[in-house]
C-alpha cells in the first residue's frame, strides 16, 4: 500500500476539522445554514493556512445530497468524489498554468452549461492573482452576474494585485497566521493518532519552524519522522532544522554579560561543528531577547525557559535593546558577509565592544570577566560617563564652545539634529540658554528638548535648566558652519579637479564636459 504524506491524510474535510480561522468559519457557518449564499467567494491568506481546503469543503456543503447546510454527511456520491478529487461539477483551475485569455474564455464558454450531477457547478480558482489583465476581463462579466447553478470560489495570497473589479465582486475572506499553540496541538493530535512517539519540545520546534502555516509544519513533521526513524526527539529534530538549544543562546548571552571574548568564541567554535543554520541561529537569538525584554516589562517567569530566565535577572534592559537591535542588523546583513559563519561571529563580537560602559569606580575583580570597558556607549537609553573638562578659563560655556560640546554629550538622532541648529545665547551657573532659527522650528519637540535637557544636566549638574528661545541665531549655528565647511570642501574638489592636466587634455580631445555634481571630496 503507497504511503500518502501527512498534509493530504490529515487534510480537514468538515468545518470543525479546521485549526484556527474561526471568524471565517463562523460566517461561512451562518450563510450555508440560513441559506443566504453569495456566487462569489475570495479566500486570501498565506500558504498553507487553508485556502484551498476550505474552499473544498464549501463545495462539499453546497454539493452534498443531503441537502445545502455546514455539515455535508461524507458518505454521499458528492462528498467523496469531492474527496477523492473526482467530482465532475467541482472545477479546479490553476490560474498559474491558465493564465492566458483564450483558456479563460473557453473556461466562461462552460458555465452556461447545467451541472452534469451536482447541485451547483462551483469553479475554485487557485491562486487567481496569476490571471493576466486580459484573463480578468474575460472573468469579470461572468463573475457579476453567472448562472444561478454557478458558484466561484478563488483563491490567493496576493490580494493586492486583484483589480478593485474583481474584488467588489466577491465576498471576501482573509485567512490569519496559525499560531505556534495552535499548530502544536494539531502536530500532537495527529502524533498522537499515527502512535508516533514525540517530545513537547520537537513538536514546539515543528510548530515554530512553520512561521504560521499548518501545510508546512506537516510537511516537516513527515521529513522528522523519517530523520528519527519513527520518533521526535528534540537533539534529533533541532539538527534536522538546523536550530540550536536555548540553553546555547542562553550561554552566549551570558558570556556577553561577563564580557569573556575568549569563552564567546569557544561556545561558538562548539556551535560550529554542528553545522546549524546562522541566520535560524541568530532569529533564534531575537525571539529569546524579545521574550526577556517582555519578561522585564511584565515580570512573569512562565514566560522563559530556566535558563533565560537566569539570564534575563542578570541583562540589563537597555542591554536587552543593545542586543536585539545588532541582532537584527546581523541578520540582515548576513548573506553580505564572505561566509555565515564570519558573519555570524561579527554580529557577536559587535555586542560584545559595543555594549555600555562600566560605570566609573567600578573595577571588574580578576577573577570576574567584566565588561569591556574600552567600547563605545551606543545603546539609545545608556548615557556616556563624561568627564568635566574646562572649556576655557572657566566651566561656563562660550559661543564658540557650542559644537565641542555637541560632540562631547554623544548626542544622536533627532536630539543632535535640533542642537545643530541651535546657539548659544547665555550659560549661567543655573541655565543653558540656547536659540533655535525659526526655519527649524518643527524640531523644537518635547521628547527632543527633554533628551537634551537630561544630557546637559549630566554635563553641568542637576540644578542646570535648559531654556530654548525661537529666534534668529546671530552668529552661525553648528549645522551652517557644518554645511559652509562641506560646501568648501566640494567647491576645492571641483577646482582640483578642472584645474587637473589630465581632464584638461581629456576634454580638449573628446570635446567633453565636467558634471559638477558628480565630482565628491575624498575626505
Amino acid at each position: 500500500m503507497s504511503y500518502q504524506v501527512l498534509a493530504r491524510k490529515w487534510r480537514p474535510r468538515t468545518f470543525k476539522d479546521m485549526v484556527g480561522q474561526g471568524h471565517v468559519l463562523t460566517a461561512l457557518t451562518n450563510a450555508l445554514d440560513s441559506g443566504r449564499l453569495h456566487h462569489a467567494y475570495l479566500f486570501t491568506g498565506t500558504r498553507g493556512v487553508g485556502k484551498t481546503t476550505l474552499a473544498r469543503i464549501l463545495a462539499k456543503c453546497l454539493n452534498c445530497e443531503k441537502g445545502v447546510g455546514s455539515t455535508p454527511c461524507g458518505a454521499c456520491s458528492a462528498c467523496v468524489s469531492i474527496d477523492e478529487g473526482r467530482f465532475v461539477d467541482l472545477i479546479e483551475v490553476d490560474a498559474a498554468s491558465r493564465a492566458k485569455v483564450e483558456e479563460t474564455r473557453d473556461l466562461m464558454d462552460n458555465v452556461q452549461y447545467a451541472p452534469t450531477s451536482g447541485r451547483f457547478k462551483v469553479y475554485l480558482i487557485d491562486e487567481v492573482h496569476m490571471f493576466s489583465s486580459h484573463s480578468f476581463n474575460a472573468l469579470l462579466k461572468t463573475l457579476e452576474e453567472p448562472p444561478p447553478h454557478v458558484k466561484f470560489l478563488l483563491a490567493t495570497t496576493e490580494p493586492k494585485k486583484l483589480p478593485v473589479t474583481i474584488l467588489s465582486r466577491c465576498l471576501q475572506f482573509n485567512l490569519k497566521h496559525l499560531t505556534r499553540e495552535q499548530i502544536a496541538a494539531q502536530l500532537q493530535t495527529i502524533l498522537d493518532k499515527e502512535t508516533i512517539s514525540a517530545d513537547a519540545a520537537s513538536v514546539r520546534l515543528i510548530a515554530a519552524a512553520a512561521n504560521g502555516s499548518m501545510r508546512d509544519a506537516l510537511s516537516l513533521l513527515d521529513q522528522a519522522i523519517s530523520y528519527g526513524s519513527g520518533r521526535l526527539e528534540e537533539p534529533r529534530v533541532r539538527e534536522m532544522l538546523g536550530t540550536i538549544d536555548s540553553t546555547d543562546i542562553a550561554g552566549l548571552l551570558d558570556c556577553l554579560i561577563n564580557g569573556d571574548g575568549e569563552q564567546l568564541l569557544k561556545r561558538i567554535e562548539t556551535m560550529a561543528e554542528h553545522n546549524p543554520d546562522y541566520d535560524a541561529v541568530l532569529a533564534e537569538m531575537l525571539s529569546n531577547l524579545h521574550d526577556i525584554a517582555v519578561y522585564h516589562v511584565v515580570h512573569n517567569g512562565e514566560l522563559l525557559d530556566p535558563e533565560l530566565l537566569a539570564v534575563a535577572e542578570r541583562l540589563d534592559k537597555e542591554d536587552v535593546q543593545l542586543y536585539y537591535q545588532i541582532a537584527l542588523t546581523g541578520r540582515r546583513d548576513l548573506a553580505l558577509a564572505p561566509d555565515a559563519r564570519m558573519g555570524f561571529v561579527m554580529t557577536l563580537v559587535r555586542m560584545l565592544a559595543f555594549r555600555p560602559a562600566a560605570e566609573p569606580g567600578i573595577t571588574p575583580s580578576a577573577s570576574e570577566p567584566g565588561p569591556v570597558t574600552r567600547a563605545v556607549a551606543v545603546a539609545p537609553a545608556a548615557k556616556p560617563v563624561l568627564e568635566k573638562p574646562a572649556l576655557g578659563e572657566s566651566d561656563l560655556l562660550q559661543t564658540r564652545d557650542w559644537k565641542q560640546l555637541i560632540d562631547e554629550m554623544a548626542l544622536a538622532g533627532l536630539v543632535r539634529e535640533m542642537a545643530g541648529h541651535c546657539v548659544l545665547k547665555e550659560h549661567t551657573e543655573d541655565k543653558v540658554h540656547l536659540t533655535l532659527s525659526p526655519a527649524q522650528e518643527h524640531l523644537l519637540k518635547t521628547t527632543q528638548k527633554d533628551r537634551l535637557q537630561q544630557a546637559i544636566k549630566d554635563r553641568f549638574g542637576a540644578g542646570v535648566k535648559l531654556v530654548i528661545t525661537v529666534e534668529e541665531p546671530e552668529v552661525e549655528t553648528p549645522a551652517q558652519q557644518r554645511s559652509r565647511e562641506e560646501q568648501e570642501k566640494q567647491d576645492a574638489a571641483v577646482r582640483s579637479f578642472n584645474e587637473d592636466p589630465n581632464v584638461k587634455a581629456l576634454q580638449e580631445m573628446f570635446d567633453a564636459s565636467v558634471e559638477p555634481e558628480t565630482i565628491h571630496p575624498t575626505s
